[in-house]
């Protein structure tokens, strides 16, 4: 069977989809990865896979662009004629949906990976008109959620039956390379990585740094990941040098190797209030036994057992952060009892070869 798996960055097929796609190889399946340009691609072709490149605007509203976009699907896929093609992210889901159906694609599954800014803070009209775009391009699609919040959302938008709804909780993480390790010597180390996004958290992780700090309280508090310059949500770089001249945060930057960093940490925290699918910073977290802390939204609740496996505060409060995060510092036991329930958690529900086998299962479904 050929399958197609599109996403609007190479880096997504690359972080989150590369076990999926070496499974569907290692059964005989053809695959072909389709995105945007980016210096994944080359990492891609190495692990022996076909990457096609495709041209997509992921901030544009340009209805001329946009329908051009569609209409390099359709001939994309009439060229490739697949048996199923997989969708990732918005517009690869909206647009890759209608090609699919033109084109006649027996099977076409879309991940929805959380719901993000137009149905949190888009205006009414762009947001109908979403709302519009999701009902008719997946309609007789099947459609894979990470958390109950957002399949809540599209059934009672109306956007989706429940026939077509099946829940996968996140991209899983492989349990093989994150493995637990030592809490480094010296002061607590708390990171918080990502998207470099206001709504991640990012000032309110800053102030509460600064308040514990203020305090006399000993720790590092760490920062991982770059500014996105076209987003209007991003960090600015002037921003992130001014914190760490005030001497409230370490800016560690990218890093692609995330079982390294987090084994260079003591606790995680993720005050994120982006409509999330589901943080795998998280996952990540839980399988090098390390505790989080994690705002209570939706995704976030599918991993955080409040007082199990670390601990859910209010979104957008920062005397909340700062309890939290002064708890877990001061109680290196507790982080510790805490990360090897994470661990068994991650275990348990989130491992990477659990979540194959579950997407498996939609692609064979009737």
């Amino acid at each position: 069977m050929k399958v197609i798996l599109f996403a609007n960055t190479d880096w997504y097929l690359y972080n989150y989809r590369l076990p999926l796609a070496v499974a569907l190889k290692n059964r005989g399946d053809e695959v072909v990865l389709l995105s945007p340009p980016g210096r994944y691609s080359q990492l891609l072709e190495k692990e022996g896979f076909r990457w096609v490149s495709f041209p997509l605007e992921r901030k544009s509203l340009n209805p001329f662009v946009e329908t051009l976009s569609i209409f390099r699907l359709v001939f994309f896929f009439r060229l490739e004629k697949p048996e199923l093609v997989h969708l990732f992210t918005v517009k690869p889901v909206l647009y890759g949906s209608i090609a699919a159906k033109i084109t006649g694609v027996p099977n076409t599954v879309n991940a929805i990976t959380g719901l993000g800014y137009i149905f949190s803070e888009a205006g009414s009209l762009l947001r109908r008109l979403v709302l519009w775009l999701y009902r008719f391009s997946l309609s007789k699609t099947k459609v894979i959620f990470q958390n109950t919040d957002d399949l809540k959302v599209f059934l009672e938008n109306r956007i989706i039956t429940a026939g077509q709804a099946y829940l996968i909780p996140g991209s899983g993480v492989d349990i093989n390379i994150f493995i637990p390790t030592p809490e480094p010597d010296g002061k607590p180390i708390v990171m918080l990585a990502g998207r470099l996004l206001r709504s991640k958290g990012l000032p309110e992780f800053v102030e509460a740094a600064r308040r514990i700090q203020a305090n006399g309280m000993t720790a590092r508090f760490v920062i991982v990941g770059e500014p996105y310059p076209d987003n209007p949500d991003s960090i600015r770089p002037e921003e992130l040098s001014a914190w760490e001249k005030e001497g409230i945060i370490e800016n560690w930057g990218w890093h692609d190797d995330m079982a390294q960093v987090i084994s260079k940490t003591s606790l995680v925290c993720l005050p994120t209030t982006y409509k999330e699918g589901l943080p795998r910073l998280l996952l990540e977290a839980g399988a090098c036994g390390r505790a989080v802390i994690a705002t209570d939204i939706p995704g976030c609740r599918m991993v955080v057992r409040d007082g199990e496996n670390g601990l859910i505060i209010p979104a957008h409060d920062i005397s909340a952060l700062v309890e939290a995060l002064e708890t877990l510092i001061t109680n290196p036991e507790k982080r510790l009892w805490m990360g090897r329930r994470g661990r068994e958690i991650v275990e348990q529900e989130f491992s990477v070869n659990q979540v194959i086998s579950r997407t498996f299962d939609v692609y064979n479904a009737s």
